[in-house]
This record gives C-alpha cells, sequence and structure tokens, in this order.
C-alpha cells in the first residue's frame, strides 16, 4: 500500500499506529507516501471505514483475494493505465 494520512489515522485510531516510530523497534514511522506492506483485512477495514490506501496490484499477493476482491482494489491502484 501507499500511505496516506487518512488511512495512517485511521490506522492509529484502529490500535496499529503506523506513524509514530519505535527507534527500539528500528521503526521510523510511516509518512504518507510510504509505501508498506498490509494485510489484506487491514486493508479491507479501511475500505469498509472509506479510508483504504492506494494498492500497487503487482505487489499484491493473489492471496489477498480471499479476504478482498479485486473489484475493490482496482480502483486504489496505482499501476493499472
Amino acid at each position: 500500500m501507499v500511505a496516506t494520512a487518512d488511512f495512517l489515522a485511521f490506522s492509529k485510531a484502529s490500535g496499529n499506529d503506523l506513524s509514530t516510530p519505535r527507534p527500539e523497534f528500528g521503526f521510523a514511522g510511516l509518512q504518507p507516501g510510504d509505501r508498506w506492506c498490509l494485510c489484506a483485512a487491514r486493508w479491507q477495514q479501511a475500505l469498509l471505514a472509506g479510508k483504504a490506501p492506494q494498492v500497487v496490484l503487482n505487489a499484491t499477493n493473489e492471496a489477498a483475494l480471499l479476504v478482498v476482491s479485486l473489484d475493490d482494489l482496482k480502483p486504489h491502484a496505482i499501476d493499472l493505465n
């Protein structure tokens, strides 16, 4: 996924703070525009809340389709023309 400010705020409010640095774990925190591997269930949760981030379909594992439909992913894809 490609992080957006809306998604990062949603994720933090949902108990998964991806924006705060955690140097003890070597994690610098995500900023809008950063790419990150996100589980399909969390992406689906963000979609239902209207906060789904963009995705790179070519980097998305096919198994994600067990949780999220391709029709939902395509409008958020940054690598489709």
